[in-house]
């Protein structure tokens, strides 16, 4: 059965996907929206990352981004049971023990319901003036994998040695709730794709259309075969934008838009793929809508996607 979740609308804002109505939009929204999400059964609810956005990609990218840490665990009172995924929190950009301080305590306080999402980041500046390397990302995002495996573990004490981190004798409390943070690998490039085989829990593709995904869910698992890692890898998809029902405006010709069934049926592409997650977002006009939106898909479109 392939389970669904959405990335939060507010949080970020880049031209690609925000509707207008987010612009006014503020914490009281984000919290219905969440709440929603865990009434209805979405499996979990993302948050984005970046530090600061340079004037060059303010227009496109905005300059909205809420802190994923802040964030999920300002909803993670709020809610019970869906899952808080940093989709992706760009953690080269942090010494692994400051990450690892952070998110341990978000799944200490949420009861074990994070999800850690990281990927290598695209924005130079925000490197630059934070003292990172952007072109060694990829590596230090390898080592840094390594790193919050040791930090976010079960030892009070963690300790890591590598070329660019070392840590030992140093103690954070509190430890996670669960006993293993699962981590899942962002990115699409044969770099993100590699990592994700290699050394994620699972794999958050970027913007692979459907036509692209069962070349890169071969890759993966003929990488880990190689590899011998056995254990499973959650393969994730995002979807093409949504809107359950006849529309009475322009939802744009790239959404799937109707009746639930013909959506379902669709979406259950994905599934035959191979994929064990799809993350979707919905066209909306206002809050209220993105919630009848989400409450439509999982009444009336989820319980079709096994069949």
């Amino acid at each position: 059965m392939v389970v669904y979740g959405m990335q939060l609308p507010v949080q970020s804002q880049s031209t690609i996907y925000a509707e207008s109505w987010e612009v006014s939009a503020g914490p009281a929204d984000l919290l219905a929206i969440a709440r929603a999400a865990d009434r209805a059964g979405f499996d979990y609810i993302a948050s984005c990352d970046h530090v600061a956005i340079p004037r060059r990609l303010a227009g496109a990218m905005s300059t909205v981004w809420y802190d994923p840490v802040a964030t999920l665990s300002f909803l993670a009172a709020a809610t019970e049971r869906v899952r808080l995924l940093s989709h992706v929190a760009v953690v080269g950009l942090r010494h692994p023990l400051l990450s690892a301080k952070q998110y341990a305590t978000l799944d200490h306080l949420s009861a074990g319901r994070l999800i850690l999402g990281v990927g290598a980041g695209h924005v130079p500046e925000e490197f630059e003036v934070l003292g990172v390397d952007f072109e060694r990302r990829g590596t230090v995002l390898d080592e840094t994998i390594d790193a919050l495996r040791a930090a976010l573990g079960p030892e009070e004490f963690p300790a890591f040695r590598g070329e660019h981190f070392a840590f030992d004798g140093l103690g954070q409390q509190p430890r996670p709730a669960q006993p293993e943070v699962p981590l899942w690998v962002g990115g699409s490039s044969p770099a993100a794709v590699r990592r994700a085989a290699l050394k994620g829990d699972g794999w958050l593709p970027q913007g692979d259309p459907r036509d692209r995904l069962p070349g890169q869910i071969a890759k993966l698992r003929a990488l880990r075969e190689a590899a011998g890692i056995v254990r499973p890898l959650v393969i994730g998809a995002i979807t093409e934008p949504l809107y359950v029902g006849d529309a009475a405006w322009d939802v744009g010709r790239r959404t799937l838009t109707g009746k639930p069934e013909s959506i379902a049926e669709s979406l259950r592409a994905y599934g035959a793929m191979g994929v064990d997650q799809i993350q979707v977002r919905f066209r909306s006009r206002s809050r209220t809508e993105l919630i009848d939106q989400m409450e439509a898909f999982a009444a009336e479109v989820a319980p079709h996607l096994g069949e």
